[in-house]
């Protein structure tokens, strides 16, 4: 199939610029493309006119313009998180043996929007659609940790804070505690928090604005998984919703 030699300069332009190169001179430009500044004038003033590049009247520097956030926007919107995390969540399902969650948040609660159960487990309370508590879950937990702190403020306004077993936190300052440490260290624990006898582990999936879109967890029974090996859940977990973060459009700086 041929190739549309100017649509690919113009593409390449905008390959240039990136968070480290926000402007470039049309002579910079031009050296990079190893164009002549005419033939790079024209293809900038074309991505001009669409809004595609916009040019600094300060500096004459020439930059990425809005028209791909709108673009960019339209990608996120259809980007469908449990079709992309799916072959993760299998995966890790798979390596674990135990059953794996994606959660996301709705309103004052979580929602599960998918499980795959693990050939080890035998955990059966959850189911995809159900309702969990946000401040007994280990999702729930991740979901709150890395909000923006107001958005959190507003979640937990009037927040029921029910006591699901008797290692619940009921207390609005701890859990705002635990929750800073959870941002802190990258995931969260559950520990029989929301059902006696189960301990859950949960990461966050963010996306390219580092905003959480969901969470992952790996619910685990005491009996059966000891602190070693949960150790090693964790690790593998974290590294799991990186890559799923990475597909969402994450960048780790």
């Amino acid at each position: 199939m041929p190739i549309i030699q100017s649509v690919e300069r113009a593409l390449k332009i905008l390959d240039l610029f990136d968070e480290f190169v926000p402007e470039l001179k049309i002579t910079e430009i031009s050296d990079k493309m190893e164009l002549n500044k005419s033939t790079v004038h024209s293809l900038l003033k074309t991505l001009e006119k669409h809004k595609y590049i916009d040019q600094n009247p300060e500096n004459g520097k020439y930059k990425l313009g809005l028209k791909l956030i709108e673009r960019g926007n339209c990608v996120v919107s259809t980007i469908d998180i449990r079709q992309v995390a799916r072959t993760y969540l299998l995966d890790l399902a798979k390596r674990t043996g135990q059953t794996v969650h994606l959660g996301i948040l709705n309103g004052k609660e979580g929602v599960y929007i998918d499980k795959i159960e693990g050939e080890s487990s035998i955990i059966r309370f959850s189911k995809i659609g159900k309702g969990f508590p946000l401040h007994a879950t280990a999702i729930g937990k991740v979901l709150l940790a890395f909000q923006e702190p107001k958005e959190t403020n507003l979640l937990l306004s009037d927040y029921n804070f029910t006591e699901q077993t008797e290692y619940s936190i009921t207390i609005q300052d701890e859990f705002l505690a635990q929750i800073e440490k959870v941002h802190q260290q990258g995931y969260a624990i559950d520990n029989q928090e929301n059902e006696l006898g189960v301990r859950c582990i949960a990461a966050p999936l963010l996306n390219f604005e580092n905003k959480v879109l969901a969470g992952i967890s790996i619910s685990t029974l005491i009996s059966q998984v000891n602190d070693e090996k949960l150790e090693k859940y964790i690790k593998l977990l974290k590294q799991t919703s990186l890559e799923i973060s990475k597909k969402l459009g994450y960048r780790l700086y």
